[in-house]
């Protein structure tokens, strides 16, 4: 493939999916830091209901709001299955999104969610003493049957969006324009960085250090599953957790 097509699908890839958060993120971090009240006084609301009185409607929008975030994902793939630099037409299984290494992938995401959980949530902590973060409320529905459920698929969502494009995708292609392995890593950990930007500093500073952590992982074993495990944990306990917690937990809210 022409270096030339490789950069527009990257720009193409990013502009409908996590590029335009990044966008989206920046704008809102000049709001919060231009407004008279402190960043860490002010709130990041993830997982709202939009119909709280309408379960059934509400439902119908979460699935929606799940499902739709993942067309870029297929998109990504349909790209790497066209243009594959490996001659492999599975793009899934080149970048390792597949089910052949179970236990592997299994054991290695749960040891990295174990090492990066507890840092992360100092780090948030100690972001938002000093003002640097906003209070993140990380699961904002109604209390339905469908809650925690819902909640889980939202985590495996984002772990999947984040994965296969920042690391499969972006990895490929930025190789494929002959980008240097540092290069490439920093490049996708800032993006990753800067479309948590909404939260506050901490947010970006956060998702930039394991942005560069799991870049490193994928180097060693050049697979992405491992990474979407590891972010699906983390993302499970930071929505389910805060649904079950916040509301006996002052430091939380």
């Amino acid at each position: 493939m022409p270096p030339r097509w490789a950069g527009i699908e990257v720009v193409l890839v990013l502009a409908v999916s996590l590029g335009q958060s990044a966008i989206y993120s920046i704008l809102s971090i000049i709001d919060r830091v231009t407004r008279q009240q402190a960043l860490n006084q002010q709130a990041s609301q993830l997982n709202t209901s939009v119909t709280p009185d309408r379960p059934w409607l509400d439902l119908s929008y979460q699935l929606v709001n799940i499902i739709f975030p993942l067309v870029p994902v297929l998109l990504a793939l349909y790209l790497l299955a066209l243009h594959n630099p490996y001659g492999e037409r599975r793009s899934w299984r080149v970048i390792g999104f597949d089910l052949r290494r179970p236990g592997f992938d299994l054991g290695l995401g749960a040891l990295t969610a174990l090492c990066i959980g507890v840092p992360g949530l100092g780090l948030y902590l100690g972001a938002r003493a000093l003002g640097l973060n906003t209070q993140v409320q990380a699961a904002n529905l109604a209390d339905n049957w469908w809650t925690i459920p819902v909640l889980i698929i939202a985590a495996a969502q984002n772990a999947i969006l984040e994965e296969t494009i920042m690391i499969g995708f972006l990895y490929t292609r930025f190789r494929q324009l002959n980008w240097a392995w540092p290069v490439i890593i920093i490049v996708s950990a800032v993006i990753r960085g800067s479309y948590h930007l909404y939260q506050g500093f901490g947010g970006f500073a956060g998702n930039l250090i394991m942005g560069v952590i799991f870049g490193l992982i994928y180097l060693k074993w050049k697979r992405v599953m491992p990474l979407v495990v590891t972010h699906t944990l983390l993302d499970i306990a930071a929505f389910v957790g805060y649904w079950l917690l916040a509301p006996h937990l002052s430091w939380l809210k």
